[in-house]
Parts: C-alpha cells; structure tokens; sequence
C-alpha cells in the first residue's frame, strides 16, 4: 500500500502551493485526464525512485466563522491518525503565531514524523527569520519557497528519509487473491452492500489488519468466489456533529483503494452522479485501479424501463469520460438484486487487469489498424510504427509501440490505438497504458 503524506498548517501559509509545487516534481508519465472538482488536494510524488501519495489538508476546510482553531484541530487529528508523515506548514514573513504553537503541541504529542517547513522563503532576506521556528520544538525548519521552487529539493529528500520502511507489501501474507475495495461517498449504501455479500453466516469470514491502522482485509470464500474485501474499518469515526464528511470520506478512500486491485464505486441511484463520486472516481483513475460501477437503490427509482436504464448508463459514461470502457450494474442492497453480479463483475475486471496479448497476435492484429489509420505526419515527416509489445509484468496492462518519431505522436492517435485495442480484447473496467518508444 502506498504511503501518505499529509500538509497542515493554519490558513494562507502557501500549503495549496507547496502542494502544487511538490506534485509537479513527478517524473513518470503524467495524467493529462482534466482534473475533477477539488481534484488538487490529492496527488502522486515521485522522489529519487519512491513515490508516495499527498493529501493537502487546507483546501478542506469548511469557511465557517471559527474556521480557525475548530477546523484546524480537526484536519490535524485527521492527518495525524490516516498519514505515515506530516509536513508541517509555517509562514516565514510572518513568525510564529499562537496558532502555530497549538498544531505544534498537537503534533508533538503524536510521535509520526514531522518536518516543518518554513515556506514563503522568497529572496534571502527571509532566511534570517527562519531560526525563529526552532521554538515549536519540532526540530530543524527547512526554508522553502513554494512559489519559485528554493528549498523544495532538500525538502523531498527529508521526506522520502523519514518515510517508514514499507513492511514489503502488507498484503504479501494475504495469498494472491483478489482484493476489492467498496467505495463511494457516506450513504450510498456501502456498509449495506458489504452486508449483504458476507450476510448472517460470519464464520466464513476471517478479518486480517493491514499492518498500517487503516484496512482490514475480510476474506471472502463462498458460493465460489475467493477475494479480499478491503475496508477501512480501522478509522475510527469520530463523534464530533462538525466533523467534515466530505474530507474525512475521501481520505478513508485514499487508503482503500490504493490496498485494492478494483474498487467498486457505489452510486445512490435516487440522487445521481455528485461531485464527491467525481472526486472518488479521480482517485481510482489517479492509482490506475480497476472499476464497476454499482448503482445502488435502484429498488426505490420509479422508471425502472429499458429506455431508463440506458440513458442513466449514458449519463455516467458522459460524466466519466474519456475512460468509458466499464461495467455499470444496478442493484438494490436491501432486495439482494444482483449483487452477486458484482462480485462476477469484479472478479472479470480483476482478471481483464492480469490479461495478456502474445505479441505475435498484437502485431497481426492492430498492424491493420495502423495501416488503415496511420499517425498523421508532422512537417513531412512519416511516422512508422515498426513493432508493438507488451510490458511484463506491469501493474495494469501497458502497451509499448515502438516508432522512429515517439514523440510525434500525439494524445489523439494514442486514444485511437486505446480503442482499437479494447475492440479487439477484452479489458472492461481496467485501465491500460499506450506508451510510445524510439526503434
């Protein structure tokens, strides 16, 4: 499972910046998917070969009138609990402030790394204000500007030191089984849904703690299915009235999805599809996991026709895209209606995910694709796609096809070979990677 980083600080010390800063340092192959709403807070780092996520508390807070001392406590108790690291955010022009010294007491008590960071380090002048820092007794602040960059480096390199060893896969004593994460935002039906799959007869079920404190795997081993599910079981909800939902559900989802193989997406089928499903949806594309969309409720939607069913299917589609190539199931948790679908659903996908083309096939095939429909060519010069293969053992099916000008061939023609694929082969619900490399 992937480790999390999280960013607090009170507000306007540059977290959201720093964020942007330190998300942009990622040298794989970005996501040019647009993003979603609020789609910043959550990102993928990449760091001398460790990549870790990062989740940007500030931009979750609800602007309440005592957005200060109440919102803050929360968003740092819920970093303290869900992050293996926290990065502690201070403004240098402006010194230590009373604020800072009660996230400071907070965090000390919490024995999880903490590195505070001296931001809005702009010009040298703001260096002498940094020593100022030593006070929080949070160790050495590190001065950085998040707006041009100084500092960010030395930064990073803390960071991934002070990460803890990753135990070498949590699930590796779990077998190789599939593992499936149920997610959605609160009240889409998630806990009765689970329910309904293990039902009354607990004793198939046997509850395996993630070493970290976060998710459960509960083995699933009847009616012939063997999976895991993975729940987050192990975050305490907290009793607070105030407690920010929307925050609080999307950090549990962080940690279940990136334990999961293919993550099973619940929709309320009496609301639609919402912002915060966008937002979940986002997380799922961002760790490349495998999806099945499950519109739950649907014992309580009127218009259950054909007709019904195919437009709301568009609409998720519509609202999801440009990834459209993924199974829509409507159920009813409480009736029992096709849940077990889901489960075949989930267990295909898992397996379109572990597909495997012969290279001889590939060539044959998508070779006559490429003929019909060649790379358009870029000031006269022809683009040749010679050879195409795929990459061993690669979290999600990944595609290399190797030309004379790679880097000619644009985000375009990449879809089109996409597509061509997923007509020829079956990888509903997964995605795949379309790289393009010099011959």
């Amino acid at each position: 499972m992937g480790q999390l980083v999280a960013i607090v600080g009170r507000p306007n010390v540059g977290k959201s910046t720093l964020f942007n800063r330190l998300t942009q340092t990622r040298t794989a192959i970005t996501d040019p998917t647009a993003g979603t709403t609020r789609d910043r807070q959550y990102g993928k780092v990449e760091w001398t070969g460790k990549e870790f996520s990062i989740v940007d508390t500030g931009g979750w807070v609800v602007n309440s009138d005592d957005v200060f001392e109440s919102e803050i406590n929360k968003q740092v108790e819920l970093a303290i609990e869900q992050a293996d690291e926290i990065l502690f955010v201070v403004d240098s022009k402006n010194g230590v402030t009373d604020l800072d010294d009660h996230v400071a007491e907070i965090l000390r008590k919490s024995r999880k790394p903490v590195i505070l960071v001296a931001n809005k380090v702009d010009s040298n002048e703001w260096v002498y204000n940094v020593p100022e820092f030593y006070s929080l007794g949070l160790g050495d602040p590190y001065p950085v500007s998040a707006v041009n960059g100084y500092g960010t480096g030395d930064l990073l390199d803390e960071v991934v030191a002070k990460l803890p060893e990753k135990e070498d896969d949590e699930a590796a004593g779990l077998e190789d089984l599939p593992k499936f994460a149920i997610v959605g935002r609160p009240n889409a039906g998630k806990s009765s849904i689970i329910n309904a799959f293990i039902g009354d007869n607990r004793n198939i079920v046997t509850d395996i703690a993630g070493t970290t404190r976060d998710s459960i795997y509960t083995r699933y081993s009847k009616f012939g299915f063997d999976f895991y599910l993975v729940d987050t079981a192990g975050i305490r909800k907290k009793n607070k009235v105030s407690e920010d939902i929307e925050y609080y559900s999307i950090i549990r989802s962080i940690r279940a999805i990136e334990a999961s193989d293919v993550c099973i997406l619940m929709l309320d089928g009496t609301r639609g599809i919402e912002a915060q499903d966008l937002n979940i949806f986002s997380l799922i594309q961002k760790n490349k996991k495998g999806l099945v969309v499950v519109v739950n409720k649907w014992d309580l939607v009127e218009d259950k026709s054909t007709a019904a069913i195919k437009h709301y299917e568009a609409a998720i589609r519509s609202r999801l895209a440009p990834f459209d190539d993924f199974p829509i199931i409507f159920t009813s948790a409480i009736t029992k209606q096709r849940i077990f679908k889901v489960l075949e659903t989930a267990i295909d996908v898992y397996k379109n995910r572990k597909r495997t083309v012969p290279t001889s096939q590939l060539n044959t095939v998508l070779k006559e694709d490429i003929d019909a429909y060649p790379p358009p060519s870029n000031k006269g010069k022809f683009i040749k796609i010679k050879y195409i293969t795929m990459l061993k053992g690669a979290q999600v099916p990944t595609f290399i096809f190797f030309c004379n000008l790679p880097q000619w061939v644009k985000e375009p023609y990449r879809r089109y070979l996409e597509n061509k694929i997923r007509e020829h082969w079956d990888f509903c619900g997964t995605p795949i990677n379309v790289f393009m490399r010099e011959k």
